[in-house]
């Protein structure tokens, strides 16, 4: 397991000072979570696009009520809208994605399997390092990064804090490319959290809650020394 360390606010803006924030995401996935979370980066200055599995006014109505601000889309538009794109499908259905779909774009990965919900699945049952590795062979030239599943949609909205504040909890970012990986925690403090570099790609299975309906939720030492544990 590579060791992990917790990337302090003041430390990731000096080390990508010379970076433009670039306030734009997408979000594939217009449910409970890519809502909320659409809801969450606009209230964080992003501007964002979110799309379903269908035309773009089948979900027009539910995005301006449910996360007003953000725009419905098509997916294709979605990924001319961002490099930043946030996959919140069912895990099931991130096959009916084309492989070059992302091509070029960070991913990510905010799905967890979960078999009543998304059938038995033997190829990522059995992915021993975790079902993200599986999510980054099918769309491979995508920069997969594994973060954003650890909390449920309400979840999400109540845990949101200031920076600097004494509750704030902790998100992790688990990725092969260091750059993609950097970008995802600017995001993940920008929406209201501290993030913690949680090492390659295949460490993914750290972040995996365990399907219970509350995940436990941690500070950026519990979290770092959770993944650096496994």
């Amino acid at each position: 397991m590579t060791a992990v360390a917790i990337e302090r606010p003041e430390v990731l803006a000096a080390a990508t000072s010379v970076e433009v924030d670039d306030l734009r995401v997408g979000i594939v996935g217009a449910g409970k979570f890519g809502t909320a979370l659409a809801r969450a980066a606009v209230a964080a200055g992003y501007d964002v696009a979110i799309s379903g599995s269908g035309a773009a006014d089948e979900i027009a109505l539910t995005v301006d009520v449910l996360a007003p601000g953000a725009r419905a889309t098509t997916t294709d538009e979605v990924v001319r809208h961002a490099d930043i794109i946030v996959l919140a499908v069912p895990t099931h259905r991130f096959r009916e994605l084309s492989r070059d779909r992302f091509a070029g774009k960070i991913l990510i990965d905010a799905m967890n399997y979960w078999e009543p919900v998304d059938g038995d699945d033997p190829e990522l049952t059995t992915a021993a390092d975790g079902t993200s590795t599986i999510v980054q062979q099918h769309f491979p030239s995508a920069r997969v990064v594994k973060s954003l599943n650890q909390l449920g949609y309400h979840q999400l909205e109540e845990n949101l804090r200031p920076k600097g504040a004494p509750n704030r909890i902790a998100i992790a970012a688990a990725g092969d490319n260091r750059l993609a990986v950097r970008r995802v925690m600017r995001l993940i403090d920008r929406l209201g959290f501290d993030p913690v570099d949680a090492g390659p790609l295949s460490n993914g299975p750290a972040l995996e809650p365990d399907g219970s309906p509350i995940a436990t939720t941690y500070s950026a030492d519990q979290l770092s020394k959770l993944v650096s544990s496994r």
